[in-house]
């Protein structure tokens, strides 16, 4: 008998890297994008200068904000979905709680189940002030 592990085992079940990469960063990036756009729109829209007080914002870049921001987050949950599918077909165990996720594929699929969380709430915490703020009066 031999005491190595089995081959097939450390390599799993078939799953295209695509799907892994694509429920692990996809939310991270979507996070950096939309902090990136914030920064652009609000200094797109409040490029008017006044001399005394905030310059209004243009009335169209809190609705283009705030469906980006949505738009992001339905992509993102859909990413937390995807690694959640990804990560049931691989595992054994079928509560996330109780795993070891020690495959890289397991392991990925997991990692992309929380960094979709993380993010998540990041894409929904950075997409709420414009909802209750001016954006050039948050900007200042």
């Amino acid at each position: 008998m031999s005491t190595e592990p089995n081959p097939s085992w450390r390599e799993g079940k078939p799953v295209e890297p695509k799907r892994l990469w694509f429920g692990t960063i996809t939310s991270a990036v979507l996070w950096i994008v939309l902090g990136m756009a914030d920064i652009v729109i609000a200094w797109r829209s409040c490029m008017v200068q006044q001399d005394y007080g905030i310059p209004p914002s243009h009335p169209g870049a809190r609705v283009l904000y705030g469906g980006l921001a949505l738009v992001f987050l339905a992509v993102a949950i859909y990413s937390g979905w995807v690694s959640y599918r990804t990560f049931q077909y691989l595992s054994d165990r079928r509560r996330l709680m109780g795993t070891e996720a020690v495959p890289r594929k397991e392991f990925m699929a997991y990692a992309g189940l929380v960094v979709t969380v993380t993010m998540g709430m990041g894409i929904f915490w950075l997409g709420l002030p414009p909802i209750f703020l001016d954006l050039c009066w948050r900007a200042r």
